[in-house]
């Protein structure tokens, strides 16, 4: 139980007197390419002071993203979905539908500026928000992200259920993480994920757990404000081109 615990006892406060960290959700599936260009344009007001810290809830159509560590061997099917090249940290991703994304715009000037311990608390915010549903998730010294143990597929058969992939500029952080809820997990097959062939991925549905967007996205947020602080809820992002 240590991991757990320990998992749970991270914590990642702005400083006093900091304003709340903007919780915006859009409903309708949003382009990669205008996710990154609102995500970059919002990261460098927050490092310029000019923005709150914000996390972004949404989905995506079915795509995958080459992080800057990924390997041209393990985009399985190239022809499937479309490939971004993506400036975050890891190797080949999937979203798509079903798939909870999370993006965090944050000032780690304001919290603490150690990627080691930003990354810890964003695992420890995926491993509350399972405990809440009774799953437990575990982290690995040897791999980013969370891993469910399944017991069923065998004694040391893992599954991981979300990814991490970040970047900071000037200590703005943006990417940041997709917690499998109900997506089309044949959808992977077309990459190796994050570059690991040991072990298969696996989803909150899949568990047999038939949770719904909303309900993980009120858990997310609980959970956030025990790690990050508090939160207020804002308007869906308007995108760039898109009217008012």
């Amino acid at each position: 139980m240590s991991n757990l615990r320990d998992s749970l006892a991270i914590q990642l406060h702005a400083e006093s007197g900091s304003e709340p960290v903007e919780w915006a959700i859009t409903d309708a599936l949003v382009r990669y390419e205008e996710a990154v260009a609102f995500m970059e344009a919002r990261a460098e007001a927050i490092a310029a002071g000019h923005a709150r810290e914000m996390v972004w809830l949404l989905e995506h159509p079915p795509l995958y993203t080459a992080g800057t560590s990924a390997d041209a061997g393990d985009l399985v099917d190239p022809d499937r979905f479309p490939v971004h090249q993506t400036g975050r940290g890891g190797q080949y991703t999937y979203h798509g539908p079903g798939q909870r994304v999370a993006y965090v715009m944050l000032d780690l000037k304001r919290r603490a500026p150690d990627l080691r311990r930003y990354v810890a608390a964003l695992e420890a915010w995926i491993i509350a928000t399972l405990n809440a549903f009774n799953v437990r998730g575990e982290r690995r010294e040897d791999r980013v992200g969370v891993w469910v143990r399944r017991p069923d597929k065998g004694e040391t058969t893992e599954d991981k259920i979300a990814a991490i992939g970040i970047r900071v500029r000037r200590w703005a952080t943006f990417h940041g993480i997709s917690l499998n809820v109900e997506p089309d997990l044949s959808h992977f097959t077309g990459i190796v994920p994050c570059g690991v062939t040991e072990h298969g991925v696996t989803s909150l549905v899949d568990l047999g757990l038939p949770v719904t967007l909303p309900e993980v996205d009120a858990v997310m947020r609980m959970a956030f404000e025990e790690i990050f602080g508090p939160t207020l809820r804002v308007e869906t992002p308007l995108l760039p081109g898109h009217a008012a």
